[in-house]
This record gives structure tokens, C-alpha cells and sequence, in this order.
């Protein structure tokens, strides 16, 4: 006598309806929002790079090293009254450094509180001395040093300037990393949601 199984889904009635087919399309949120969070996510990504770019230029561009001179030299530069700038040095090492400023009244130059170095054109830039003149016009700068080294003058660097653009760049990308993987995600529980709430009906 043969025993035949039974069938999987018991006695009483047929298999289990199959779940039903829902198109991708009718699901909302619409799919157009990944698009929207990665489209973002590039716009942040690329204001981050710009203002890292603008802030190391215009840091870079703030020594004039185009008209940059030799330890001995003199070169004459047109001052602005109450505009700061900064005499710079690039040396092999450490060594003295004197400039001076003939015809500008004493104590317009004056050696800064803190170190502030910047690489350019494969020279290492340091602050040295700071120049506020009293008086708008043309003065000779003549420096020295006890090594061979190169003086340029430039602005006075905006620290605090500089900080903050960095750290906006560097915002800039962390909010396009949250606001890409924030809105997929959403998108995704909220369309799984959707999904169940058909199937359901």
C-alpha cells in the first residue's frame, strides 16, 4: 500500500497566493530621490574642494615671491598707511636675520609673536619681521642673513582666515557624506515601508 506525503499546505485548502508583483514605479518615494542625494552630495563635495583650493592660492599668493631678492640686496616697495605686510626669509636652516627700512620711523618693523611658514615654488616661506608704516609711499628694503637665503615681502597672514576656510572645505564634505547616505537611506526604509503597505492591501 503506498503512503502518499501530504500536501505542504495542509488539508484545508490550496498553496499561499503568491506575493504580489509591485512595480518599482509605484513605490514613493520616487527613485528620482537617490539621484537628488547623490547629486548633492557632488555639489557639497565639489564647494568643499573650491574653498580648499581659494584658501591655499590665496594663502600661497600672499608672498610676493615674484619679486623676491637676495641677502644684501635692496628692492624698493610701495607701502600703504596702516596696511600690515610681512618681510619673508627662505633659508637652508636657521640663522640670523636683520632688515631694515631707511627713511620709515622707528618701531614700524616688528618681529611677530608667532612662526608662519608657507612652501612655494619649492622654497619654504617664514615670516620674520612685520612692517606697518606710518605713512603711505616707496621705501627700500635691505636684508640680511648669516646663510644664503632669499627675502620677499607679502601680506600679513590671516590666520584665523585660513583656519576657517579649511575647516568650511572640510564641511563641506562631511555634510555631502551625511546628506547623501541620509537621504538614500530614508528613500529606501521609506519605499520598503511603501512596498509592504500594497502588499498588504
Amino acid at each position: 500500500m503506498a503512503i502518499q506525503n501530504p500536501p505542504p499546505w495542509g488539508p484545508y485548502g490550496g498553496p499561499p497566493p503568491p506575493a504580489p508583483n509591485i512595480p518599482a514605479k509605484d513605490l514613493r518615494p520616487r527613485r528620482l530621490w537617490y539621484v537628488v542625494g547623490a547629486l548633492l552630495g557632488v555639489v557639497l563635495a565639489v564647494a568643499g574642494a573650491v574653498l580648499l583650493a581659494v584658501t591655499v592660492k590665496d594663502t600661497v599668493d600672499s608672498v610676493d615671491t615674484a619679486r623676491s631678492f637676495t641677502g644684501g640686496q635692496a628692492r624698493t616697495f610701495r607701502f600703504v598707511a596702516g596696511e600690515t605686510k610681512a618681510v619673508y626669509v627662505s633659508q637652508s636652516g636657521p640663522g640670523h636675520v636683520e632688515c631694515r627700512i631707511p627713511g620709515m620711523p622707528s618701531g614700524s618693523m616688528t618681529q611677530p609673536d608667532g612662526t608662519f611658514r608657507i612652501t612655494s615654488g619649492g622654497r619654504t616661506w617664514e615670516r620674520v619681521f612685520e612692517v606697518k608704516p606710518g605713512g603711505s609711499g616707496d621705501y627700500t628694503l635691505t636684508c640680511t642673513s648669516e646663510l644664503p637665503a632669499r627675502f620677499a615681502l607679502g601680506d600679513k597672514p590671516e590666520v584665523g582666515s585660513m583656519v576657517g576656510g579649511i575647516a568650511a572645505g572640510i564641511g563641506c564634505f562631511i555634510a555631502a557624506l551625511a546628506a547623501t547616505v541620509t537621504i538614500c537611506v530614508v528613500t529606501a526604509v521609506r519605499r520598503g515601508r511603501h512596498r509592504r503597505r500594497l502588499a498588504a492591501t
